[in-house]
């Protein structure tokens, strides 16, 4: 017989803030764009900034003096600890899978990462030994694999998890996606926008360490506030977010008492009998639409993140008459963050009523088109902004919805397969976000030798070269025909493994709404306690302050029922 083993997760202070069935929009909010947005912050700065942190501060002298081992060295190491930030994320996605708590399988990462993300955010901007380059080396390959190989995974891994298990329904699905992508491009627009000017101001007025070295102090400060962002935003997420398709596996909680001893059996028998690394790859690779999915994601955020890379050098090794380089990368931080906060307001409508496929290929054949205008008048700053401006709203549908196609790709599976691949499939899907910033800096630190133009193409062309190819990958992105049956079978095979098990099956539509009534039973019961507890110590009328506070419930429903439209269409009054 199995024991009943607790966690720390089963302390209520640990209990999520959402109690709803369905996704409400606190939970998208906080959960799905603060909380992601604070804790990716860290990666979508060192995206833009590190390139330059190690040209012009970490290693100034030596690539000052000509040393080729540290141009050699900048350039081979991001792209070797790409082979860590792999496995790192593999590991991570296995832990996941593996993981079975009241909170689910994935939030618990996000609580536990939070400390050592953002411990490891600023490690990278320690200097012990300045004036040693031998030791600076040692340091940043150990301080860089810290975060990008063993920290980020873990939390990257789970965040990018919990789109899939937040729920089943497809379209709140798509706008959670929406939102943490809306968060991964808002790092990415705050790297632009905002911190270019607070660089420049905490760049210069810290006195060096070393004569005539640029000092690091600077970007230490900014990356310990960063941290602590990390810290609270990451807890914030753990609060607000609820894993719905991980819960279809406890419903067990439901079963009759004499029935409950063996439900809790046959439960452990099935997690003793999780698939292995080996079966949930064979299903991961053989799934043709998944390999699609992750090609196209493959293309489209590797190039993101050499453009990232190596916006500052663009705007530094380009003459724009009149634009301070700063000035002009603010500027094209601009023009590419507004068409994609634009295009939140009608992507997934577009998706919902179309597909997926097709906005998302409309998408990437825009961006593309934009990209060929951008690279052909490069030198021409108004023209190039403009092509910009296009190609990130090109960019926009493939950028929110990333996550939601996954998400379809990895119910596709259960429904053939009988198991899910979240951890698996997710950490596939961290690896190449997380790895593709270290690859974009070793690519960009190589390509910068070239000279100017090598900014032009790192910035423009290959970005634009990759949208060409996934506009004709994604249209083999054939998924959401078969949702529907999907859900059909995934149902059917719930309720049969149910009832072999002796346990009642009850939908899992019924049973969030039976947890929600609950709840909200609850809420009300305490609501109704703390009410006699103030009255009693103010000397007033239960009764009367309750009658109150109905009556504002009854003013308050009145109100919306005025303002909603009648179905049929006739006037209210």
């Amino acid at each position: 017989m199995a024991s009943n083993r607790k966690s720390a997760f089963d302390n209520p202070l640990l209990s999520t803030k959402v109690k709803s069935a369905n996704v409400k929009p606190v939970e998208s909010l906080l959960g799905y764009l603060v909380g992601p947005f604070c804790g990716l912050l860290a990666n979508s700065l060192f995206g833009t900034y590190l390139v330059s942190y190690f040209e012009n501060v970490l290693f100034y002298n030596e690539l000052a003096a000509g040393d080729a081992g540290v141009r050699t060295f900048i350039t081979i190491f991001p792209m070797l600890s790409a082979i860590l930030i792999v496995a790192g994320n593999l590991l991570a996605g296995q832990i996941i899978e593996r993981t079975k708590t009241r909170a689910g399988k994935a939030r618990p990462w996000i609580l536990l990462s939070a400390v050592i993300l953002a411990v490891a955010s600023i490690l990278m901007f320690i200097q012990p030994a300045p004036e040693n380059t031998v030791f600076k080396m040692i340091w940043i390959a150990i301080s860089y694999n810290l975060f990008y190989a063993v920290a980020f995974p873990i939390y990257n891994t789970a965040n990018s998890a919990l789109v899939p298990v937040s729920t089943r329904n497809s379209k709140q699905r798509g706008v959670l996606a929406s939102f943490v992508n809306m968060a991964v491009l808002g790092g990415a627009g705050a790297g632009s926008i905002i911190f270019p000017t607070v660089f420049m101001l905490f760049s210069k007025p810290f006195p060096s360490a070393v004569k005539d070295t640029p000092d690091s102090t600077g970007y230490l400060i900014i990356f310990l506030i960063i941290a602590i962002i990390t810290f609270l935003g990451c807890a914030l997420q753990y609060y607000f977010t609820r894993e719905r398709v991980t819960e279809e596996t406890m419903a067990q909680q439901l079963t009759p008492a004499e029935k409950k001893a063996e439900a809790i059996e046959a439960m452990e028998d099935k997690k003793a009998n999780s698939p292995t690394m080996k079966e949930q790859a064979r299903a991961l690779f053989s799934d043709k639409f998944f390999m699609i999915t992750i090609v196209f994601y493959l293309l489209y955020q590797v190039a993101g993140a050499i453009k990232n890379a190596s916006m500052k050098s663009y705007t530094e090794m380009i003459p724009f008459d009149g634009i301070d380089p700063a000035m002009a990368m603010t500027i094209l931080g601009v023009v590419g963050a507004v068409p994609m906060a634009v295009a939140i307001l009608f992507v997934a409508p577009l998706c919902n009523k179309f597909g997926k496929r097709i906005v998302v290929f409309a998408g990437m054949a825009l961006g593309a088109v934009g990209g060929v205008i951008a690279g052909i008048w490069y030198d021409n700053f108004y023209v190039a902004a403009v092509g910009i401006a296009l190609k990130c709203l090109g960019s926009a549908p493939a950028g929110y919805m990333i996550l939601a196609m996954i998400a379809d790709c990895l119910d596709h599976m259960e429904a053939k397969n009988g198991f899910r691949c979240d951890g698996f499939g997710m950490s596939i899907y961290s690896a190449i976000l997380i790895a593709s910033v270290p690859l974009a800096t070793g690519i960009v630190s190589g390509i910068n030798a070239i000279g100017a133009y090598g900014s032009v193409v790192s910035y423009i062309w290959i970005e634009t070269a990759a949208y060409g190819i996934a506009a004709v990958v994604v249209l083999f992105f054939g998924v959401e025909k078969f949702l529907s049956k999907d859900r059909e079978a995934i149902l059917a095979r719930q309720k049969a493994e149910a009832e072999a098990a002796g346990i009642e099956w009850i939908p899992p539509e019924e049973r969030l709404r039976i947890e929600e009534e609950e709840s909200d039973r609850l809420a009300e019961e305490a609501r109704i306690e703390e009410l006699k507890a103030y009255c009693n110590k103010k000397g007033l009328s239960f009764e009367e302050e309750e009658a109150k506070y109905q009556a504002k419930l009854a003013a308050k429903a009145a109100k919306k029922k005025k303002l909603q439209p009648p179905a049929d269409g006739s006037d209210n009054n």
